[in-house]
């Protein structure tokens, strides 16, 4: 019997330390909670705003932050015309007629021009950005380039005196179109340039990168496509003959844009072929960014129109503008 009464005992003991052990256990994890609740809400909080920014004549620039739905004008520093604008190591450039370059180091709320310097009079048309390196190209076969966020350019060798329009950077190497079919190509971050092959003589506007390829569009409906790195370009099939004036690329998916009533075409087979798609306007569109699963295309009048299905169907968004928009970036 004396020994029944002491494993009662023992396992009593042993009940109530397991028992306090726990409390402790318990109390400890919620004073650990406790101080990581209280340092989050004393820790700097970092939020990421990620934008959409188009650009236009008369210097006019506009901002979305809810992916395109809707849209305020940004400060501009310049009255002259902005064509191009690109992102890149948190920055907006953006550039235009008579050598305007312009920068945004705060989610394109801002503009200025008082620390860009442009070392050239002639209208740039497109800005690009890739390897820490911004590169932006106009007329008469113009190249700048930019080693430290858009602050200053420089001049750089041109392989061509006709006039360029569009850049992009894909695969460590940037690529250059414009008039009469030209294209440019460097691989050394946009020091130096060679001419691309191209088999047509018909002028590009525009051109863009996805799944190792360069798509350039242009007059009269033409769309050339690279898969080498941008060493040589060939036609690929076009269901409009209408100029076009934009290339996007996103979710496995280009998105062509252009004139004569908002004519908008898309290709799901890495540029192969395209087919038209339905416009929401009768106005024409000058550019197409992607970005959050969107594409977004601006035109003339200020147009601004939004896809959320990956190019599929278009919608009109309210602008803030009635000046025409030229180029739209995002800050991906």
């Amino acid at each position: 019997m004396k020994k029944i009464l002491q494993i009662i005992l023992i396992f009593l003991f042993s009940l109530t330390v397991i028992s306090c052990a726990k409390k402790s256990s318990t109390s400890s994890s919620s004073t650990t909670d406790n101080t990581t609740t209280t340092t989050d809400t004393t820790a700097p909080v970092i939020s990421e705003v990620t934008v959409f920014v188009a650009v236009g004549s008369s210097g006019t620039i506009v901002r979305s932050t809810d992916n395109g739905s809707s849209w305020d004008n940004a400060t501009s520093p310049t009255s002259n015309d902005l064509v191009g604008v690109g992102f890149g190591n948190n920055t907006f450039v953006a550039v235009g007629l008579s050598g305007t370059i312009v920068r945004s180091t705060d989610n394109g709320s801002s503009f200025d021009n008082v620390n860009v310097t442009s070392p050239t009079g002639n209208h740039l048309m497109g800005v690009g950005f890739g390897n820490n390196t911004f590169v932006a190209v106009g007329y008469s076969g113009n190249i700048v380039r930019s080693t430290d966020n858009g602050s200053s350019f420089d001049n750089v060798t041109s392989p061509t005196e006709i006039n360029l329009v569009g850049v992009t950077f894909g695969n460590n190497t940037f690529v250059g179109v414009g008039w009469e079919g030209t294209i440019v190509r460097s691989t050394d971050n946009g020091s130096s340039w060679d001419n691309a092959t191209s088999n047509t003589t018909t002028s590009s506007y525009r051109v863009g990168f996805g799944n190792n390829t360069f798509v350039g569009v242009g007059a009269n409906g033409t769309i050339v496509r690279s898969t080498d790195n941008g060493s040589s370009f060939d036609n690929a099939t076009s269901p409009t003959g209408n100029e076009l004036m934009g290339v996007g690329f996103g979710n496995n998916n280009f998105v062509v844009v252009g004139l004569s009533s908002g004519n908008i075409v898309r290709s799901t087979d890495n540029g192969s072929s395209f087919d038209n798609v339905t416009s929401p306007t009768g106005n024409d569109l000058k550019g197409v960014g992607f970005g959050n699963n969107t594409f977004v295309a601006v035109g003339l009048s200020g147009t601004i129109v939004r896809s959320t299905d990956n190019g599929s169907s278009f919608d009109n968004v309210t602008s803030p503008t009635s000046n025409t928009l030229w180029e739209v970036g995002f800050s991906e």
